[in-house]
């Protein structure tokens, strides 16, 4: 076993590891799996050039730079297609900026290709066992069965990633913290990442979490019963208190399918207070009004996303529905008090 060097970076996809879990890393005859830790040093800088802690600081990195990294899946249709891979191997490509690794299978042809990882081995306990983030969960599910959330629920969904889910999550948050009401702040799906519920956080969020907190570096890829357990066990931690508000984002778009497995789920409908559908722009927002209600029998309380920011998206919309319409980089309280409370 080999001692661990000083100066290393812990990404914020191993969120959840304790200090005291690992005593130095080393190589294994083992296939990895979704949250195993290694350490490794970047060989080759790529579309990646920093990496986001478990602060949620962004750190520049160089060939050379040391860090701890998770196996994950990832699912990024603007960025990169990952899956972990099959046998164990000496080098992997950084699919995420929170540290997550993998074997890119299909990329955007507008990225660079992806940094590159050299491996220099296992995490390990002091029995020298691999560690593994899932182990380390922060938020658990009560042992008595999950806690039904009585908090009204908003929920963020939207065509695809970048159709602006994060920023109308953020504005829901900002808007119930300004009329007085408590909100607390999570995203149940999606890759490791800090920064969209650091933004809630900012935005007025008390309380905030996703699937890391429970050790999952990202959600693709994960069973009905793993979406399910991270479903009830962010719900019963942040959304038990009826006087409350909780605002959940999805990731990705409705047709991705983690996002559609729990859109179907009656558990997870039955939730729901109010539903914010997000688009880029109004024909895609009017393509998925029609898949919310043919697929999913829901129609959305509001619309938002990047198409709310231009006046001549949002003038094609009221086309085609009547759904209120707002921006969230220009709320209007009255607006939002009209879409969120009644």
């Amino acid at each position: 076993m080999n001692k661990i060097p000083p100066g290393v970076i812990v990404p914020s996809s191993a969120l959840c590891l304790p200090k005291s879990s690992f005593i130095g890393y080393g190589q294994l005859e083992k296939n990895p799996e979704p949250g195993d830790v290694v350490f490794g040093k970047v060989r080759r800088i790529g579309h990646h050039s920093s990496l986001e802690n478990v602060s949620g600081r962004i750190h520049t990195i160089h060939n050379g730079t040391k860090a701890f990294f998770v196996y994950g899946n990832r699912y990024a249709p603007d960025h990169y297609e990952g899956i972990i891979p099959e046998d164990n191997v000496r080098e992997a490509d950084l699919l995420a900026r929170s540290g997550m690794i993998g074997q890119v299978q299909t990329k955007n042809a507008m990225l660079k290709d992806p940094t590159r990882i050299r491996i220099q081995g296992y995490l390990l306990d002091k029995d020298g066992k691999a560690i593994n983030t899932r182990n380390f969960p922060r938020i658990k599910n009560p042992a008595s069965g999950p806690k039904k959330g009585k908090a009204k629920l908003i929920l963020v969904v939207g065509t695809a990633m970048n159709s602006g889910k994060s920023l109308a999550a953020a504005a829901c948050c900002r808007s119930l913290h300004q009329m007085g009401y408590t909100v607390n702040g999570c995203k149940m799906t999606g890759t490791a990442s800090l920064q969209d519920i650091l933004h809630m956080n900012d935005s007025g969020a008390k309380d905030f979490a996703d699937f890391t907190y429970m050790g999952h570096p990202s959600s693709y890829m994960l069973s009905q019963d793993d979406l399910m357990d991270i479903f009830h066990t962010l719900d019963g931690k942040l959304g038990s208190n009826q006087k409350n508000f909780i605002v959940v984002e999805f990731a990705d778009g409705i047709n991705q399918r983690e996002t559609a497995m729990l859109l179907e789920s009656p558990e997870v409908v039955k939730r729901v207070h109010k539903l914010i559908f997000c688009a880029a722009d109004a024909l895609g927002a009017v393509g998925g009004l029609h898949i919310l209600k043919t697929k999913f029998n829901l129609v959305p309380d509001a619309i938002s996303g990047v198409c709310s920011s231009s006046p001549l998206h949002v003038r094609e919309l009221n086309s085609f529905t009547e759904a209120p319409v707002f921006n969230g980089a220009d709320l209007k309280l009255d607006q939002m008090a009209e879409i969120l409370l009644n």
